[in-house]
């Protein structure tokens, strides 16, 4: 009699997140099918990722995102994500296409590689969302908050609106760039998120992406999806899915929302 061992015979998907972050993988692996594995490489770069050349025409990987790949590129993986929602934001258009290009020039040609936000994209396309209401977590501050809202409307996604969570009096006066290094990523409750949410949807948002890969979420996309009778759409739950269609895999997940059963 054997136990289970988390063996990834099915999928094998490796994921770059943010070196100080818990909440990427903890959501990874509570959404997981069975015989899925994830594997992480931890980046400490600044957004992005990859700086832009001169001409914009390429980019050149951090030292931490180029040393992952070199890793990954020996591990037999199915899928590679670049779990970074801010990266692709701050990088522009055009930026996803390059790093992916960058990437697969270690890990290899065989393997897909991917980011959070081309993930974003197709988790929308799928579940016929073109309007959607973005939720974003409080440490995106007013800057990346406005390069956001561009970046989405530069590949022809028109958010129907925008909310950046309010996580509490004891955080409210904390500048946005000190919340992470201060705690918060470990301090974050979903139940006032829901609320905050569900509240301030508006009627013509046709359904809800919440960005950032290290933004707790998951636990409400069933309730919100139940209440609002709109799909809900989350940083790792894109990536999750979208690696998984990448790798071949079909198995449908219950709990996470109706983008892990198409």
């Amino acid at each position: 009699m054997t136990a289970r061992d988390n063996w990834g015979w099915k999928a094998r998907i490796g994921m770059f997140i943010v070196s100080s972050e818990a909440v990427p993988e903890a959501e990874w692996w509570a959404m997981l099918p069975p015989h899925v594995s994830v594997h992480a490489a931890r980046v400490t770069a600044p957004s992005p990722w990859a700086a832009w050349d001169a001409d914009r025409s390429r980019v050149a990987l951090s030292e931490d995102l180029a040393h992952g790949a070199r890793q990954f590129a020996s591990m037999r993986l199915s899928a590679v994500v670049l779990g970074h929602s801010s990266s692709s934001l701050v990088g522009g258009k055009g930026w996803d296409e390059a790093v992916v290009a960058g990437l697969a020039e270690i890990i290899g040609p065989d393997i897909p590689v991917t980011t959070n936000a081309l993930d974003c994209f197709a988790a929308l396309k799928a579940s016929e969302i073109k309007n959607p209401f973005l939720v974003l977590p409080p440490w995106f501050n007013d800057a990346t908050l406005a390069v956001g809202l561009g970046y989405f409307r530069d590949h022809g996604i028109e958010p129907a609106g925008m909310l950046r969570y309010d996580p509490g009096p004891g955080w409210r006066d904390v500048p946005t760039g000190d919340m992470y290094p201060m705690g918060l990523g470990f301090e974050q409750q979903i139940e006032p998120l829901y609320s905050q949410i569900r509240a301030a949807c508006p009627v013509e948002a046709d359904g809800v992406l919440i960005l950032g890969t290290g933004f707790r979420c998951v636990g409400i996309i069933e309730a919100l999806e139940e209440d609002l009778q709109r799909p809900v759409i989350t940083a790792n739950q894109a990536s999750l899915w979208h690696c998984l269609r990448l790798a071949g895999v079909r198995t449908e997940v219950e709990g996470y929302g109706s983008l892990l059963g198409k």
